[in-house]
């Protein structure tokens, strides 16, 4: 029941900043809002103000904002609708709905940074048999706090130091244990592994594992909001390199995109984990959402962008006939999209339950 709480909150969330996006763009420029809903279906509280009908709705997965003369059919013209502004600031009202999204995915970067975040200590937990750690003497237990003479102070600081070494046949490591401290030359075996992207790489290993220490790192407010930005920007660049390689075929669709379900499934986890957690959750859908929205597609607001940069082109709008087709075609590739991804969800997590034909 939390769970399914805390889900609906997040994707009502995510959507609801959305809109707000458009809405209070739209009103600097002199659109006129006819609605702003939270939620779906059944209204259960509204108000009308300024022209503008506020509404929350029944079912709270996000909510929607409707502009007056926002398609041609219903446009008369008049200069405080959608289409009798100029293309420029149509794609300003468009544009701010997933700024916001990156925008929140930022805040919530920075707001985890600044509390505080989970991570492993440098604490050895286990050595594996014909790599160099055990060969050498490092014991379950030791510390590592250095490698080549260079502070780690986190299990991923030592990763990074470690598997950076692959050109390298030694590397000296820095223990401290029964404390002393002690400096052992440690052999580096080259290992070939998938990165985040599926793209095999090359790193070094020395054969250790992590001790189950974790402590809490926290930043100043600061040093949070630089640590922040940096965070949402490679997040960004490693999701357009991620796009990339599914468009060329060089990553699977089917192990890298994730519906509704799994989306579910993921909040129980991190919902399970605590605050930091759902925090992380909530910026990595905000920031996709936004990367997501702007793709140049129909229906999707990259895709409205397009058709805008198009009319300004032309000097003239499309057609009604034409704006159909175009998001007819839009919404069929996203209700096909919405059930490849479920497909993929139900898969993943019930792939010991479903039968073979289905797999």
């Amino acid at each position: 029941m939390i769970v399914s709480f805390i889900f609906l909150l997040i994707l009502g969330l995510l959507i609801t900043i959305h809109e707000f996006g458009h809405f209070i763009v739209a009103k600097r420029i002199g659109v006129r809002v006819e609605k702003f809903s939270f939620g779906f279906g059944k209204r259960i509280l509204s108000k009308k103000k300024n022209g503008t009908e506020y509404s929350i709705s029944l079912i709270p997965l996000g909510g929607y904002v409707k502009l007056a003369g926002d398609s041609l059919e219903d446009f008369k013209n008049n200069p405080d609708e959608y289409l009798s502004k100029k293309p420029s600031q149509r794609v300003q009202i468009i544009f701010c709905g997933p700024l916001l999204n990156y925008i929140l995915g930022f805040l919530c970067f920075w707001l985890i940074f600044f509390i505080g975040y989970p991570t492993l200590t440098t604490k050895v937990g286990g050595l594996i048999e014909g790599f160099g750690a055990k060969n050498a003497g490092i014991q379950v237990d030791d510390k590592i706090i250095a490698v080549d003479g260079k502070k780690v102070y986190f299990w991923e600081d030592l990763q990074m130091a470690i598997q950076a070494k692959k050109t390298a046949t030694k590397v000296l490591v820095s223990v401290f244990r029964d404390n002393k401290e002690y400096t052992i030359e440690v052999n580096i075996k080259e290992k070939q592994l998938d990165d985040a992207l599926g793209q095999k790489r090359n790193v070094g290993l020395i054969g250790i594992t992590p001790k189950d220490e974790i402590v809490k790192v926290k930043h100043g407010f600061l040093e949070s909001f630089i640590l922040g930005i940096t965070k949402t920007l490679d997040f960004t660049i490693l999701t357009y390199k991620a796009l990339w390689r599914m468009v060329t075929g060089k990553l699977s669709m089917r192990e890298s995109i994730t519906g509704p379900l799994g989306i579910f499934y993921i909040t129980s986890k991190a919902a399970s984990a605590g605050l930091v957690s759902v925090l992380h959750l909530v910026a990595v859908l905000s920031v996709s959402l936004c990367i997501f929205n702007l793709l140049p597609l129909p229906v999707l607001d990259g895709g409205h962008i397009v058709l805008l940069a198009i009319e300004k082109i032309r000097g003239k709008q499309l057609s009604v006939k034409v704006e159909r087709v175009i998001t007819q075609i839009g919404f069929t590739l996203l209700v096909s999209l919405a059930i490849f991804a479920t497909y993929n969800d139900l898969l993943r997590i019930f792939s010991d339950k479903l039968p073979k034909f289905l797999k």
